[in-house]
């Protein structure tokens, strides 16, 4: 939600210019985070995993964190123009974005670690996968989130009753409402909530564009983000104290290392190496800052629930150390690399 409304880049369905616009984002979906699935299993496999194993690794690593990587995100909405607003940084725009959106397309790769351990496999039923779990939950998760989005910003900016004008008022918790009401909706209708909620946010965000109530929700938003940030990453540090890296040993650590040292970064430049709005160091930038967070908790967690067996003791070590790992690794090179690559600073200063 806090990524949706923080984005000042528009995207529309029905405008051909604003798809071209988030071409690098489409790069970093479409090429960089299969390459990272398919690089992943295929290290699982030759660390003596299974293949619905082995996919499910790739799958719930692939992803990289909105929240944790929020230092190298956009600061939030621009609101004192009337016009639409060009995003001035290109790296931290992909950054953002991609983070954004990658949570509900890493979804579909978790279904099909489930279908192999679960035994699904004839023709008949990974057509139905594709069709369901890659196509259709992804248009539905959009859909609902447009719906809401639309919904929810004409009575916020433009209903007849002065008391549901709620943007007038400041009344920033709306973003609260959008949020479940977005995720709760798609879920009831088997859809992506996390896409739902993104494409809920970018609708509101295109409403009233100028309006500073964008702002003030974003700020909500972003506050309430940073406090369960550090509630989960106090309960993974307590995990982690109490027994949760017990079955880690040199596999583990040689895939989580893998991951954020080599397998992301080279995903990232072979998806970005002919786009024209980036420069060499911005591409090797954004390639490196993969920085893996809950989201791998979640898809792990979905995944125990749906099929035990499947997940063991050392994969939630390796998830563990991975997002330790890439806690201080990144935390650590963000800054300076960020001023390195020529980026803008949050607030659009080099």
């Amino acid at each position: 939600m806090g990524v949706g409304l923080a984005l000042d880049r528009p995207l529309s369905l029905l405008r051909r210019s604003t798809w071209r616009s988030w071409g690098s984002t489409w790069r970093m979906l479409g090429i960089a985070m299969p390459l990272t699935i398919a690089a992943m299993t295929v290290l699982g496999l030759t660390l003596g995993l299974g293949l619905a194993a082995a996919l499910l690794l790739g799958s719930a690593l692939a992803p990289t964190d909105p929240v944790l990587a929020s230092d190298v995100q956009v600061a939030g909405p621009q609101t004192a123009v009337e016009h639409e607003i060009e995003e001035p940084d290109e790296l931290r725009f992909t950054l953002t974005s991609e983070a954004g959106l990658n949570d509900a397309l890493a979804f579909p790769f978790v279904y099909a670690a489930l279908f192999l351990a679960l035994g699904h496999t004839s023709p008949a039923e990974w057509a139905g996968w594709l069709a369901w779990q890659g196509i259709g939950k992804v248009v539905v998760g959009i859909a609902i989130g447009i719906a809401v989005g639309h919904t929810l910003a004409r009575v916020a900016f433009r209903s007849r009753l002065a008391s549901l004008r709620v943007a007038e008022r400041g009344e920033s918790l709306t973003a609260l409402a959008a949020l479940v009401t977005a995720y709760g909706a798609a879920e009831v209708a088997h859809g992506y909530g996390f896409l739902a909620v993104f494409a809920c946010a970018m609708t509101f965000r295109s409403a009233e564009r100028s309006h500073d109530y964008h702002a003030a929700m974003h700020e909500v938003v972003e506050r309430l983000e940073r406090l369960l940030t550090l509630l989960l990453l106090l309960v993974l540090g307590i995990a982690i104290s109490r027994g949760l890296l017990a079955d880690l040993d040199g596999r583990g650590v040689a895939a989580g290392l893998a991951l954020i040292l080599l397998v992301r970064p080279a995903a990232g430049v072979l998806a970005l190496v002919r786009d024209p709005r980036l420069d060499r160091p911005q591409r090797w930038t954004i390639a490196f800052f993969g920085v893996r967070g809950i989201g791998s908790v979640y898809y792990l967690a979905y995944a125990a629930g749906e099929a035990p067996a499947l997940v063991s003791d050392w994969m939630w070590a390796t998830v563990g150390f991975t997002i330790a790992a890439s806690v201080l690794v990144h935390g650590t090179l963000g800054a300076p690399l960020l001023k390195r690559a020529g980026a803008l600073d949050p607030l659009g200063v080099r």
